[in-house]
């Protein structure tokens, strides 16, 4: 399960790349760019839901270790 979530942050991260090269920085919510903005803030939603998942597990495994040790 760590590695799955490890890569969808790259490919979430590669595709905020990808997004970005997109945006037309002159005209940022017209026409094609307003489609890579969203792109960019999806993946970015994306990006920190997973961090908070690997932080809760690692949370779980810690409080999990210590229940077992009292």
């Amino acid at each position: 399960m760590k590695y799955f979530i490890y890569a969808l942050l790259l490919i979430a991260i590669s595709l905020i790349v990808y997004n970005a090269t997109l945006i037309d920085f002159g005209a940022p919510f017209i026409g094609d760019s307003k489609t890579a903005v969203i792109g960019v803030l999806a993946s970015l939603c994306v990006v920190i839901l997973l961090i908070i998942l690997l932080i809760s597990k690692a949370i779980a495994l810690k409080d999990k270790q210590r229940k077992k040790n009292s």
